[in-house]
Parts: C-alpha cells; sequence; structure tokens
C-alpha cells in the first residue's frame, strides 16, 4: 500500500531544484578532487573500487573519465583540469526513474530489501523514506543480525537503514566490509540474504559484486558504481551531489522517486 508523502514535483520542477542547490549541476567537489579518483581508481587503489572486482579493465583514467561523462554529466573534455564540473541533472532523473522500476519491482514481488547508506550526514533521509514505502508496500525490510563490527565500528540499524558508528556518531564510510560484515552475518545466522539492496559507497558496491541486485547514489568523485552498473554488476547508479549544505534539499528528489515507484499517495 502506498504511503502518504509530500507533493512529488514534476519532471522539470525537480531539474530546476536540483540545479538551484546544487545536487547536480554545478556542484561543489571540484574537477581536481574527480580526476585525481578517476587516476587512483584506475592506478588500482582499492579504496576507490567500493568492493568491487575491476580487474585490469579500467587501467585508463581516460576511459574512466568517459564513462563518467556519458553516465554522471561531468565535463568529457580531458584537458579541463581544473576548476568547475558537473552532474548532468537530466541524467539524475533518467536514473531516478530507473531506480523507481527496481523499487516498482520489489514491491509487486514483496522481495527481501536491504537498505544501507556509507553518507548518513546526507543520504540518511532518502533511506528511511525509501525503507518505509517498501515495508508499507508489502516488502520485508532486512534486519541486520545483532554485534556485527567492521573498520573498528559497529553495524547498526536506524529507521531500518544500516551504518556505521563509530564512538556515538555515524559514520562517513565508502567502504564494503559493513556490507559484507551484514551479508556474512545472515548466512552464519541461516537467514535469508535480501533480494534488494538499495545503498550507496561500498555497502551497494559488496552487494552487487556478491550477485546481489543493487542500486544506488553516486557522486562525480566515486567512479566506481558508474562502471559497475556499464558492466552490469550494479543495476542503477543515481549520480548526485550525496552531501549538499541540508538534508532537506533531498526531499522533493525522494518525493518523485516514491511516487514514480508508486510508492506514494
Amino acid at each position: 500500500m502506498p504511503i502518504t508523502s509530500a507533493p512529488a514535483p514534476s519532471r522539470a520542477e525537480l531539474v530546476e531544484h536540483l540545479v538551484r542547490t546544487r545536487i547536480a549541476g554545478d556542484v561543489a567537489t571540484p574537477r581536481e578532487n574527480n580526476l585525481d579518483h578517476y587516476r587512483k581508481l584506475a592506478n588500482g587503489n582499492r579504496h576507490y573500487w567500493f568492493g568491487l572486482e575491476l580487474g585490469d579493465r579500467w587501467r585508463d583514467e581516460q576511459d574512466v573519465l568517459a564513462v563518467m561523462a556519458e553516465r554522471c554529466g561531468v565535463v568529457d573534455d580531458p584537458d579541463h583540469r581544473h576548476g568547475q564540473d558537473t552532474i548532468d541533472p537530466e541524467l539524475t532523473v533518467d536514473a531516478l526513474e530507473r531506480m523507481a522500476a527496481v523499487l516498482r519491482k520489489a514491491a509487486a514481488g514483496r522481495r527481501r530489501v536491504l537498505l544501507a547508506t556509507g553518507h548518513p550526514g546526507g543520504l540518511l533521509d532518502v533511506h528511511i523514506a525509501t525503507a518505509a514505502a517498501l515495508r508499507a508496500a508489502g516488502c520485508d525490510i532486512v534486519v541486520a543480525p545483532d554485534g556485527l563490527t567492521a573498520d573498528d565500528g559497529v553495524v547498526f540499524q536506524f529507521g531500518q537503514v544500516a551504518m556505521l558508528e563509530r564512538g556515538a556518531t555515524l559514520w562517513h564510510t565508502h567502504s564494503p566490509a559493513p556490507m559484507a560484515a551484514i551479508l556474512d552475518g545472515l548466512e552464519a545466522a541461516g537467514e535469508a540474504l535480501p533480494d534488494l539492496v538499495v545503498a550507496d559507497h561500498g555497502w551497494a558496491g559488496c552487494a552487487g559484486q556478491r550477485g546481489i541486485d543493487a542500486v544506488g547514489y553516486a557522486d562525480s568523485n566515486d567512479p566506481a558504481l558508474f562502471l559497475a552498473e556499464a558492466e552490469g554488476t550494479v543495476q542503477v547508479t543515481v549520480p548526485l551531489d550525496d552531501h549538499v549544505r541540508s538534508p532537506r534539499y533531498y526531499d522533493p528528489l525522494t518525493a518523485y522517486l516514491l511516487h514514480a515507484a508508486g510508492l506514494a499517495d
């Protein structure tokens, strides 16, 4: 059953909002930071692989840039080395609509879904609203086993969303280790793995690498999930700035997603 949410914007209204709040358009992440991350991924730095096994397939930084231009909307000119970079808001909305189709299918099949975030300062409310909508539609929201640890932190859930906590602080992490801890913990407890993971960063990458249907969000300086979508390891990657000034700026995006998925009035 759908749940009530804020009125969804039209596509044009959402595009305008994304640009105005810098979730897309001229984003805060500078070009040099984007290129630095693309280069480190291409050089085999696994911190930027998000739990994916990319092998030798993306050893050319220019190949990574080409995918990011196509799927995220960064400037495609390799000679643009410094200054402003971009996320195409039309690509953001296109990806939200693809994600909505996945969520609609999950709701129709009352699938078992795990939600998680490595960016609680920005995306937590998006995931909480999605979890509530899927549960209201009859999905089984995965409960992580108690007592899981990863990366010197505790894996726990708030609002049905898995996160990493260190020292009573919600932790920003790109690591795949917390998701691996949950999946391993479920298997050890004899519980079913999720049919679908809705996440970001290494949480989504780890799930996709293990063969679980996964969708997620990624910033312009986080190329791994976009490469995974290009290869089919991750179903959908939504391009956006994942930590803008106010988490409330993501509310229209969330409303658009849930309405498109048939999960809100």
